[in-house]
């Protein structure tokens, strides 16, 4: 059976390393990449994975929200190149996993019939603690089970929709952000090998700003794209325009009190696998320089000095002066 995963991706040096690691140790054969004009590190990263012969790299330098079509074109070459039997659609910020952790994504999709054409699988938001910078793989450690309702009052319209996983197929259309696809689907796979989805989407707020703000001006040059009004990206680009963004952002992030007492509550579950098993990963690695700098960027960085007062800096040097040792003294 032939596994190819397909990533469209744009300045996302801060993990996705992990992301290639993580598909890769899951039995993939090839990871089909677009580098869409990166310039924190990505590109370079990516670069040395495809010296593996694991990874094959392509460059489109246009930011105009093209992700339908660039991702279409990679679906349809997984199947027409690679002779992919099934493939996988997936940003950089997500891990498909079994949800039997004792088995792998080739072993579950190796017992999932072909007939079934396609099938959804969810997309569950890991959260945490705000953070300045990183990968934040170490805070990001809580399941969000918040409902609609809750994420509606502050300011979140939904939990993320479903992915969608399909047979390979030379005439596939996969619809813009991964969801939804031109194969029908005749059922989802047996529960004792379902999938899900581990996704990151607010690791740090230096990420969080910058994909908005890459989002935002994608879609103004894309007249043609029509994203609803609730759609989250255009949502959060309109509260950088107008400066509400961190407020955004740190009521998206939970304290550590505001976790636990959720958890009580059932609005969220404690849950450290994906930092565990990236950390297992480290000896078998295929490029384990890159892995570490990922796993090595979740070590807390301080605010930079130089920027100015703000509700994000202020909240953060709270939190680090919380968690310093008795009579440590501040820098």
């Amino acid at each position: 059976m032939r596994i190819i995963g397909t990533l469209m991706v744009r300045d996302e040096v801060d993990i996705v390393a992990a992301m290639v690691e993580h598909h890769l140790a899951q039995g993939l054969d090839t990871i089909i990449v677009t580098d869409n004009a990166s310039v924190d590190g990505t590109r370079e990263v990516l670069e040395s994975y495809a010296e593996t012969g694991l990874v094959e790299l392509h460059h489109d330098a246009e930011h105009r929200k093209q992700q339908r079509d660039v991702v279409t074109r990679m679906a349809r070459r997984a199947r027409t190149r690679f002779r992919a039997d099934w493939v996988l659609n997936l940003d950089a910020d997500e891990f498909l996993v079994p949800r039997d952790r004792s088995l792998t994504v080739r072993d579950a999709l190796e017992a999932t019939p072909l007939h079934l054409n396609a099938f959804t699988v969810p997309v569950v938001n890991l959260i945490g603690p705000a953070g300045w910078s990183g990968s934040g793989l170490s805070r990001l450690v809580w399941r969000d089970q918040r409902s609609d309702e809750q994420l509606h009052a502050i300011g979140l319209h939904a939990q993320p929709t479903p992915n969608a996983v399909h047979r390979g197929e030379s005439d596939i259309v996969v619809q813009q952000g991964n969801h939804f696809t031109s194969m029908s689907s005749n059922g989802q796979p047996d529960p004792a090998v379902s999938l899900e989805v581990l996704h990151l989407p607010w690791r740090s707020w230096t990420q969080f700003e910058r994909k908005v703000v890459n989002a935002g001006r994608g879609y103004e040059a894309s007249p043609d794209l029509k994203p609803s009004p609730n759609h989250h990206g255009m949502a959060d680009y309109r509260r950088w325009k107008d400066g509400t963004l961190e407020d955004s952002y740190l009521a998206r992030s939970p304290q550590p009190h505001e976790l636990l007492a959720g958890q009580e509550a059932g609005q969220f579950r404690h849950d450290p696998w994906l930092h565990e098993h990236l950390r297992a990963l480290r000896p078998a690695a295929l490029r384990p320089e890159h892995l570490e700098e990922v796993l090595d960027s979740d070590l807390e960085s301080p605010v930079p000095p130089q920027l100015p007062d703000s509700p994000l800096r202020r909240h953060l040097e709270l939190e680090r002066a919380s968690r310093r040792p008795s009579g440590e003294r501040t820098a």
